[in-house]
């Protein structure tokens, strides 16, 4: 009896143990189990997030597109320069900006224009030198072909003295009929001296009377 109530103490005891062991085992959370089931899910956007996202990336390129414009515009047109130094410190407006644009660009249409049309002055003035080379080399070469034709013709001097007689009647005629004291009276008269002395017949008249004179002093 002894000898079973010593073997049923120790069974009690090591019951108890094992009891107080496992209770305690049991509260202890299982860490390796858990961690090794445990995932952390990532944050996912949601579509509509994506959509606000990508709308605000869209609209800060589009202002930062406009402001890259707005500044290309005033380094490129001159009038966009500050005049004033008072306020220098203050930004131009777009609307200012724009506005000094067009004038600009109204102004480079007007030069444009002028430039083109100065051209095309050029290119006739060019199309007549061109025309009278052509014909001064016909002469020089009828001249080269023909060495002895000329040598009887007018001297400069003679032309002159034509020139000359011509003009001197003119000019007679001219300050005989034509008043000088104000300027609208000689607008009058001289049409009025156009009309009368400078008609054809009258002309022819003046040409063949300096031609007689100038014949009879050659001859």
């Amino acid at each position: 009896p002894a000898l079973f109530m010593e073997n049923a103490r120790k069974g009690s005891i090591v019951s108890r143990a094992n009891s107080i062991g496992s209770t305690s085992a049991s509260s202890v959370p299982n860490t390796d189990d858990e961690d090794s089931d445990y995932h952390q899910e990532p944050y996912k956007e949601s579509y509509k997030d994506q959509r606000r996202r990508a709308h605000t990336q869209a609209e800060q390129k589009r202002r930062d597109a406009i402001k890259k414009g707005y500044n290309d515009l005033q380094a490129i047109v001159p009038t966009c320069e500050q005049q004033d130094f008072s306020i220098s410190s203050q930004k131009l407006s777009k609307a200012i900006v724009l506005q000094k644009t067009i004038d600009y660009i109204q102004f480079l249409h007007k030069e444009k224009k002028k430039q083109e049309e100065e051209v095309s002055t050029l290119r006739k003035d060019v199309m007549a030198l061109k025309i009278m080379k052509v014909n001064y080399e016909q002469i020089v070469k009828a001249h080269q072909d023909n060495p002895n034709e000329g040598k009887n013709q007018i001297s400069d001097e003679v032309k002159f003295n034509v020139f000359q007689g011509i003009m001197d009647s003119l000019f007679q005629s001219f300050n005989a009929s034509v008043s000088v004291t104000s300027f609208q009276e000689l607008s009058a008269c001289v049409f009025s001296w156009i009309e009368e002395h400078c008609k054809p017949q009258t002309l022819q008249d003046i040409v063949i009377g300096v031609l007689h004179k100038v014949k009879s002093q050659l001859y």
